[in-house]
């Protein structure tokens, strides 16, 4: 199994697929941060990544679909599409890995949004926002 930052990162999201957060929290280190800066939250360690994700409230199973994944030395980037079967957000994370596991996300989950009429005349729309 390789231990490259892209590899180590890639694993955890197909752990968080399997919906065991507490094997996706394996994959973070003992002084693991995740930061979520739109609403000014830490979370700090695995054991409270994985109560948070547990606690979620969702209407099925999660899935995740990485949509791109690039990595420059020890961060990672990752474009995921996220899913409970009623719910569907985009995760945009940026992983640190230190060693063979992720130190720290700092993660945006952006909303979708109806574009301003004054740039109807520059843009075209994707009807679908599958861009």
């Amino acid at each position: 199994m390789s231990t490259s930052p892209r590899d180590i990162v890639l694993g955890f999201w197909q752990a968080m697929g399997t919906n065991d957060f507490h094997a996706a929290a394996e994959f973070l280190t003992d002084d693991y941060q995740g930061i979520w800066p739109q609403s000014g939250e830490v979370i700090s360690g695995p054991a409270n990544f994985a109560a948070i994700n547990a606690a979620y409230p969702a209407e099925g199973k999660w899935r995740f679909t990485v949509n791109r994944c690039i990595s420059d030395g020890e961060s990672v980037v990752t474009d995921v599409t996220v899913t409970d079967g009623a719910t569907v957000a985009t995760v945009i994370s940026f992983h640190t890995v230190s060693g063979a596991k992720i130190s720290q996300q700092v993660e945006y989950w952006p909303d979708p949004y109806d574009p301003p009429a004054w740039r109807e005349k520059w843009v075209t729309i994707d009807k679908d926002k599958k861009i």
